[in-house]
């Protein structure tokens, strides 16, 4: 069942039948026109995770994630616009050369912060590149490993420079993961959750360490701290997070205690795309595994059992509760959700997979694969509010599903982008085929 929200898409949405480029064409202009893919990036570079207003300032989102920046600015880099993702990396960068004597405490005294707050930052205010008080989940290594992963991958395409300053920098984040035993370390993953020894995570470190070895390979820098180089000891560093990697997925968690283990979870998607960390083996069971028992009518769950905006969330919490720092513990948050199935639907991940599918049709030619590209795409098509803006997500209030507070959500907006560029990038092979 494909729902539709906006009108205007709603007559060119083509569920019956293939678009021409042309369609798809119109259908991004129309987007661009209404301002869906507008961004509002600081100054500096830098975005907040949403748009917000004063009904909606009591999330937090005007701040800076660092996730959520580098997939923003991924998907500018996606779709040609290398200059503004070069912008945020370097903002990012200057956030992390000023407090990084968070990786040296780490790094000196040979092991990983029990404290959260001791680690490095991954949510800050972004205007005033300053951490922010009060609590909250930073062990979050996928967020550390997107940041190293994207400035080495840009680094690697001459599109920002790396000098000594930035090298040194880069060189605390891969002697950091090798303090805190990434790859056996628990945090708090993609959603600031519950500590646990996350793929999720892993696998992002897994990415950024193998796109720094092709770094130094490529450069020949010097990457050190102190009398540590790092260039030796990534073969190692890397290799770890594989083994790992082959003993956890397709599984999210394979601890024993209830609280952590996890079967399915839709991080594990970025492992495909982005990333390309797993075989086609693993990325098979994965999208299988988040198709079949995550996937809902409105989006996607991003796993069993979660209670974030959970039903008539917003009537059984106040707002300075409702996004408010809970990775210690989330028992109470979980009594929200009576049965499973209630969960939230995310629009972020539909058009990822629209994506998965069409660099393989891409690849191969299997039509298969672009009739799935073109499934998710009106997926996430259909998600797009009356009011042209992607949703951070859809939950149930009174019964029904409606988009949460957060709307748009910026992840939500650059994964449609990239969506309907790969989609372009189809439909001009298959016009080639037959011209």
């Amino acid at each position: 069942m494909l729902i539709i929200h906006n009108e205007e898409l709603r007559r060119r949405i083509r569920s019956d039948a293939r678009y021409t480029l042309r369609e798809i064409q119109r259908i991004r202009t129309l987007l661009e026109d209404k301002g869906t893919f507008e961004f509002s990036a600081l100054a500096n570079g830098l975005l907040p995770a949403a748009r917000v207003n004063k009904e909606t300032e009591y999330t937090g989102y005007a701040n800076v994630w660092v996730r959520d920046n580098i997939h923003v600015a991924h998907a500018h880099y996606a779709v040609g616009d290398t200059e503004t993702a070069a912008k945020n990396v370097n903002a990012l960068m200057t956030f992390f050369r000023k407090y990084q004597r968070r990786f040296k405490d780490a790094i000196e005294s040979g092991v990983a912060p029990k404290d959260p707050m001791k680690r490095p930052h991954i949510r800050f205010n972004g205007q005033r590149l300053v951490e922010n008080r009060g609590t909250w989940a930073h062990a979050q290594n996928d967020a550390l490993g997107y940041f190293l992963w994207f400035c080495a991958t840009l680094a690697n395409q001459e599109i920002i420079e790396i000098h000594r300053k930035e090298m040194n920098m880069l060189a605390l984040f891969a002697l950091y993961f090798k303090t805190i035993r990434y790859w056996e370390d628990e945090d708090s993953g993609h959603w600031e959750e519950t500590r646990k020894i996350c793929a999720s995570s892993i696998g992002v470190v897994v990415a950024a360490l193998r796109e720094l070895q092709q770094l130094l390979r490529k450069t020949g820098f010097e990457c050190k701290y102190k009398n540590e180089s790092v260039a030796p000891m990534l073969a190692q560093l890397i290799n770890n997070g594989k083994k790992s990697l082959r003993r956890i997925l397709p599984r999210e968690c394979i601890q024993d205690e209830s609280s952590k283990k996890r079967r399915y979870d839709a991080a594990l998607l970025f492992l495909i795309y982005p990333l390309q960390v797993v075989g086609q083996p693993v990325a098979d069971r994965i999208l299988g595994d988040v198709t079949d028992n995550l996937q809902g009518d409105y989006g996607i769950r991003r796993y069993i059992g979660d209670s974030f905006w959970a039903p008539d969330y917003k009537k059984k919490l106040p707002p300075e509760r409702r996004t408010s720092h809970c990775g210690y513990d989330i028992s109470s948050r979980d009594a929200l959700l009576p049965t499973k199935g209630g969960e939230a639907q995310w629009c972020i991940f539909d058009p990822i997979i629209s994506v998965i599918y069409g660099t393989r049709f891409q690849k191969t030619g299997n039509e298969d694969f672009l009739d799935k590209q073109i499934h998710h795409l009106n997926r996430s098509l259909g998600q797009i509010t009356e009011e042209f803006e992607c949703p951070e997500l859809y939950y149930i209030e009174d019964n029904q599903y409606v988009p949460g507070d957060v709307v748009p959500l910026l992840w939500t907006q650059a994964n449609l982008r990239i969506a309907l560029k790969i989609m372009e990038q189809s439909l001009q092979s298959t016009t080639s085929k037959t011209e």
